[in-house]
């Protein structure tokens, strides 16, 4: 590993006596439907209205790479995420609150990059999402975590043959804390590392994730909790159909050591495409909570289906719909996904929420 990075840093040194080509890519996606939700908090009436980002997230970005020789790269990607129905940024109003990165790839030894990135368990678990992590209905924030985009984040990606290894460490995660912090040097930091697998019809997936948040007295810095996950999950696809599924173990605890959370999260699910333009997905996510603070809670679930028609190779109109039971839609508890958008009304159990939109790609 030593004489790959010896290696990787003369190739930086030499590169700019190479015959240099770059490409600056502006890419996006518009994403709006209009959605249906039952028993939606703070009254728990019904709600009609407008929703950006059904499939995907509505977003534009900037990708870039130049060609340094030797088979070196140096990269960059800038993305910022917006609300279709009102046009206003999102991820705290950043301007590029999705991703903001700058690396190098060499052929030989992997991909560095570094900026605000996607955590490890975010990379390699995506490929095992039935529904691809569709933003309106996916359960990303209680299977994930809330630091699954991370600041300050250094990566790397090697692919080797049928493996990917991937392991990243955050400086400071300003998500719910301070970021970095002068003399502080766990505040706010995060660590990941995990492999995958694909050859042929098979898939499957092993990764670990943790992220030390600061837990604030007053305005006074008090500690860091410690928020720990760890998954496996598997996929076969076969002719017109692929299955998949996984398992991800989860434990939060205060600066004090008091267990906040304990739960064990469980999701499957299926791709089938009925033609060469209509895709339909069905998932399944559960979990099962042993400790919130102590009390034993009734345990939420999810059933959401997908049903998508594509006009062309970047427009397509979808079908989306989920039924959740014990918590919101997106399994969206306080102590759970952190209010991730459907808040179940006072003295309701369900909730059923459909969407029908356009996406555009471009």
């Amino acid at each position: 590993m030593k004489k790959s990075l010896l290696a990787l840093a003369a190739l930086g040194l030499f590169a700019g006596a190479a015959q240099a080509q770059s490409s600056v890519t502006l890419y996006g996606v518009v994403d709006m439907n209009v959605e249906y939700v039952s028993h939606l908090g703070p009254t728990g009436d019904n709600a009609y209205r407008l929703t950006s980002g059904g499939l995907s997230g509505s977003r534009w970005g900037l990708r870039g790479v130049e060609d340094l020789g030797s088979g070196l790269k140096g990269l960059f990607v800038l993305e910022n995420g917006f609300g279709l129905d009102d046009g206003k940024s999102q991820q705290g109003s950043r301007l590029f609150g999705r991703q903001a990165y700058v690396g190098l790839e060499s052929a030989q030894v992997g991909r560095f990059t570094f900026g605000r990135q996607y955590t490890t368990l975010f990379d390699l678990l995506a490929n095992f999402s039935p529904s691809g992590y569709a933003t309106q209905y996916e359960p990303v924030v209680a299977q994930l975590g809330l630091n699954f985009r991370s600041d300050n984040t250094a990566k790397y990606t090697g692919v080797f043959g049928p493996v990917t290894a991937i392991a990243h460490w955050s400086f400071g995660n300003g998500v719910s804390g301070a970021g970095e912090a002068p003399g502080q040097f766990r505040r706010d930091t995060g660590y990941g590392a995990g492999v995958s697998y694909f050859a042929g019809p098979v898939g499957a997936t092993i990764a670990y994730d943790q992220y030390n948040p600061s837990v604030m007295a007053g305005t006074a810095f008090a500690g860091t909790g410690t928020v720990k996950k760890a998954a496996v999950a598997a996929s076969y696809a076969w002719g017109p159909a692929k299955v998949m599924g996984g398992y991800r173990w989860g434990q939060s605890k205060a600066q004090n050591e008091t267990l906040v959370l304990r739960d064990d999260y469980y999701w499957i699910g299926a791709n089938y495409q009925v033609t060469a333009a209509l895709g339909l997905t069905l998932q399944y996510n559960y979990d099962d909570v042993k400790n919130q603070n102590g009390v034993n809670v009734p345990n939420p679930w999810e059933v959401s289906f997908i049903a998508d028609y594509n006009l062309s190779k970047r427009t397509d109109l979808y079908l989306t719909a989920a039924f959740s039971k014990n918590a919101g839609l997106n399994l969206d508890t306080s102590a759970i996904a952190f209010a991730n958008g459907y808040p179940l009304g006072p003295g309701k159990t369900t909730m059923l929420g459909v969407g029908l939109g356009i996406r555009h790609k471009f």
